[in-house]
């Protein structure tokens, strides 16, 4: 069993309504009978398609109907293709996180941030270490300084929890 796609737009005899708009190119626009615009699209060896169904009365264009749904199949690709997809990187720390450990994470946020990659960084408290949320605050207030060339805070650091997390996101190249 076979299911038809149906059209998006109504077309030629599918136009039910006695008075149409016309407009296009070839075509004097105004109001005009739905046979009259059958019959001028007819003539034109192409179809009458109805632009704007809510209109009153409603709103057609005398065009190649086949040929308007490829070049809208075609512009929607090209949106897609130009959009990118937006990946979340995540950093952890600890409260008392160390110098060395500090600037790995640091190099590895950055190189994040370079790539277009947003990033969470968070610093994660076990048991009472939550008594120093301070420190973890300024860790992650030192980060979002030390990224600052690459990346702009989105959001400053917030708890949540047993997490202080904070998003960065990289900043636009010139071009």
């Amino acid at each position: 069993m076979r299911v038809e796609k149906k059209d998006p737009h109504r077309t030629n005899k599918d136009i039910r309504v006695p008075e149409v708009r016309l407009v296009g190119e070839n075509v004097e626009a105004g109001v005009v009978k739905t046979s009259e615009a059958l019959r001028l699209a007819e003539e034109q060896e192409l179809d009458l398609v109805e632009i704007s169904p809510n209109a009153e009365p409603p709103v057609c264009k005398i065009m190649d109907y086949k040929k308007f749904l490829y070049e809208q199949k075609k512009r929607d690709k090209m949106l897609k293709a130009k959009s990118t997809q937006i990946t979340v990187k995540e950093i952890r720390f600890g409260p008392q996180t160390d110098e060395h450990d500090y600037e790995f994470k640091r190099k590895n946020a950055e190189k994040f941030l370079k790539e277009g990659s947003k990033l969470k960084a968070f610093v994660f408290f076990k048991g009472r270490s939550i008594i120093y949320k301070e420190q973890g605050q300024i860790l992650l207030l030192r980060l979002a300084q030390d990224l600052e060339e690459v990346g702009k805070v989105e959001s400053m650091p917030v708890l949540e929890g047993k997490r202080m997390i904070m998003f960065i996101a990289p900043k636009k190249k010139a071009k």
